[in-house]
């Protein structure tokens, strides 16, 4: 099965990404991890032939449009691209597949859009990343430092894709062909070999984040059926028993563990692709 490439033209700038599976399949936007990008879902695309599956690149990532100078890489700006992507496709009610990151922004999206969203299956996250109260300020000064340190910095360019391949699969743990797919989407070509083609933005902390309670009251106002998918051993940004509990908060959730590494979705796609069985319907 092969992908096509797709552009939507969004206030935002142009979102890239693919398409794959059955025109007439479940609408399903998969949305990556950070600082990944559509290429992410390929090797579990093939497994989900049965799904009309879009998977973007997110703004700032793979060959999407950057935010304009002085704009900040948050959770709405996302979300507001993401939607209009799907008003583009025509797509009022549909399911959500996110990684990492992805699957943060579909927890918001889910909580916040009932009505447009049918299913989400959460791989490697559940809610956004919290933040503790007494952080609040450090946060702040260690963000706007970093934004204001940014400018002077250069991109390293890559005189071929040898080496930003290697620092994917040391970073990740990645095959070989994930780390490849990644950085054969993720690179831009410059004078002299690649550079990423990532935003430099998106490297900066969070300016803000919620708290615990705020992301438990997130995940209970899901509405819709999720299935959540969980590495075993899990991330240290999100640790058992959190995860679980978190997990515990959905009115209409399920939990899967799979033994592998956060990208599973690419190394472990097969084993993927049963525990989303038919969830999002034939």
């Amino acid at each position: 099965m092969t992908a096509r490439e797709i552009a939507f033209d969004v206030p935002l700038g142009c979102i890239t990404g693919l398409r794959s599976g059955t025109p007439n399949g479940t609408k399903v936007l998969a949305l990556h991890g950070w600082l990944d990008n559509a290429a992410s879902f390929l090797p579990l695309a093939t497994q989900l032939p049965q799904l009309d599956l879009v998977m973007l690149d997110l703004p700032g990532h793979g060959r999407s449009a950057h935010l304009p100078p002085g704009a900040d890489y948050n959770l709405l700006a996302t979300m507001n691209a993401v939607l209009d992507v799907a008003d583009s496709l025509g797509w009022e009610r549909f399911a959500l597949l996110g990684h990492s990151m992805g699957a943060g922004i579909g927890s918001i999206l889910a909580a916040s859009l009932p009505q447009r969203i049918e299913r989400l299956v959460a791989i490697e996250a559940l809610g956004a990343l919290a933040e503790a109260p007494e952080r609040t300020v450090q946060r702040l000064r260690d963000g706007v430092a970093a934004a204001r340190a940014l400018p002077s910095k250069k991109l390293r360019v890559f005189p071929d894709l040898a080496a930003p391949v290697r620092a994917r699969m040391q970073a990740n743990q990645l095959s070989e062909a994930s780390a490849r797919l990644l950085v054969e989407r993720g690179v831009a070509p410059v004078e002299g070999g690649f550079v990423w083609s990532s935003d430099p933005r998106l490297t900066l902390p969070a300016l803000q984040r919620m708290t615990e309670a705020q992301v438990r009251q997130l995940i209970a106002g899901i509405e819709c059926p999720v299935r959540v998918i969980f590495a075993d051993p899990p991330q240290t940004y999100l640790p058992e028993p959190l995860r679980s509990d978190r997990a515990a908060l959905l009115p209409h959730g399920e939990l899967v563990v799979l033994p592998g590494i956060h990208h599973l979705h690419m190394e472990a796609p097969m084993e993927v692709a049963r525990a989303i069985g038919g969830f999002f319907g034939p």
